[in-house]
């Protein structure tokens, strides 16, 4: 069982491809770690996995069956910004619950899924400017969670986060991955990859 990208070109930057024939595997039950320059199509590899960008050649299977046909919330993304990555609007409940407007699922979820990520329920009344950053990507990988994704895709999710939040929520992901997760963590830092991931690809 995996996520793959099948011989993906995608992207332009000055009238070329981002990325040329890209193939890649990400087993369910691991952590696969991707590292590399700026620059060199991480970010278009991981939307047109997780079906947010459509490549202009090659395609995207999920456990050997087209991407296409998969139920919605099946690939789940973590974003570099999370508050590039909500409504400013709305408080952190519903920011965690909005997947659950359009999939079966029951409310009582959010809160325990927030309790696991390190949320309170006085965090959960607020809006995102009331709270930092960390508080916020806690947030957004709560509502991830909450989809049942089988794969988690994170594109430097780790960036704005002090020490200790990076280690709270690798350790979530982690613990996630022993029920199948299979995860994608994009990072420039490559020795949090070496810790955290069951095995690193490093692009040049």
């Amino acid at each position: 069982m995996s996520l793959q990208a099948h011989r993906i070109t995608a992207g332009h930057h000055g009238g070329e491809p981002v990325l040329t024939n890209v193939s890649l595997t990400i087993p369910a039950g691991s952590i696969t770690g991707l590292t590399g320059a700026s620059g060199s199509g991480k970010t278009t590899l991981a939307r047109v996995l997780a079906g947010l960008h459509t490549p202009q050649h090659g395609h995207i299977t999920l456990d050997n069956k087209p991407l296409s046909v998969a139920v919605p919330g099946t690939v789940a993304m973590l974003f570099q910004s999370p508050r590039q990555a909500v409504t400013a609007r709305w408080t952190l409940c519903r920011i965690i619950a909005e997947p659950l407007r359009t999939r079966r699922g029951r409310a009582d979820t959010v809160h325990a899924t927030a309790q696991r990520v390190g949320l309170t329920d006085d965090l959960l009344a607020r809006r995102p400017h009331q709270v930092s950053d960390g508080q916020l990507q806690r947030a957004c990988l709560a509502r991830a969670l909450v989809q049942r994704p089988r794969y988690l895709i994170c594109d430097e999710m780790t960036a704005m986060l002090d020490p200790a939040t990076t280690a709270a929520l690798t350790t979530v992901i982690t613990e996630e991955t022993r029920s199948g997760l299979g995860v994608l963590a994009i990072s420039h830092h490559h020795g949090l990859l070496e810790v955290w991931a069951d095995h690193v690809i490093a692009w040049a």
